[in-house]
């Protein structure tokens, strides 16, 4: 068990152990001025930072201002009661699924990835599907048992179900990194919808999404089968989908 966790009640650090300080930044749509300085200390004391001391302030085009705040907050967090997603599959190498999808499921393994909706921010769908990866780690395309198709940026839902049918599909991932307006809760209602009205149940591919705003525990409020948040690498994907496909599905048969 780590340190964090044998201590149950933690406080923010700043300056001293336990000393409760945090540092915010916000935007405010107003010129930067005194009042508006005045503004930003009031909406912090509300936010339940007391003393608050403003440290930043700098006007961000016209009649927005952008400030940083840093001060006191007397809230403790209950380690015993935050609620994640551990990780419940263990992390494979490149040579090991190979392995594992050549002798067991004896045939390719098709992954078919996009974003969908207007999302045009391929870098994550990339960083996972494509050879290169990230961070020295290969993509998916390096794994000569699966199959990848990268539909790339801007694909609508009904493309998706299409492509996924016309590949055959084990998996879709679809990476959503727009969130306003929760555009990617909506586009993820969307799709697995869709595939669910087109496809029966023991047909449809496994459903994945990823993105840096996702809530990784609302994998049953979305209709899919898991959630992967910021700084997923393509082994834990890959690990995932034999898990899930193979190893996991045949201990339950």
């Amino acid at each position: 068990m780590t340190a964090a966790a044998e201590k149950k009640i933690v406080r923010p650090y700043g300056d001293t152990t336990g000393d409760g300080m945090v540092q915010v930044s916000f935007t405010l749509p107003v010129p930067h001025d005194k009042r508006a300085e005045g503004a930003a200390v009031q909406l912090a004391n509300r936010m339940g930072i007391d003393p608050a001391m403003l440290v930043h302030a700098r006007q961000m085009g016209d009649g927005f201002t952008f400030f940083v705040v840093y001060g006191r907050v007397n809230h403790l967090v209950d380690l015993a009661a935050v609620q994640v997603v551990e990780r419940d599959f263990p992390l494979l190498s490149a040579k090991e699924v190979n392995t594992v999808v050549k002798q067991r499921l004896r045939r390719k393994l098709s992954v078919v990835g996009a974003c969908i909706g207007t999302d045009a921010h391929t870098v994550g769908i990339d960083a996972i599907l494509n050879v290169k990866g990230i961070a020295g780690e290969k993509g998916l395309e390096y794994y000569r048992e699966l199959k990848v198709t990268n539909l790339g940026a801007q694909v609508s839902v009904p493309e998706l179900v299409e492509a996924a049918r016309r590949e055959k599909a084990d998996a879709v991932l679809v990476s959503q990194v727009v969130t306003q307006r929760d555009a990617h809760l909506h586009n993820t209602r969307e799709m697995s919808a869709a595939f669910r009205e087109a496809m029966p149940a023991g047909k449809r591919p496994l459903l994945i999404v990823g993105g840096p705003r996702f809530d990784e525990t609302m994998t049953g409020e979305l209709g899919v089968d898991r959630i992967f948040g910021r700084g997923t690498t393509p082994g834990e994907v890959a690990s995932y989908l034999v898990h899930a496909l193979i190893t996991d599905k045949k201990a339950r048969a």
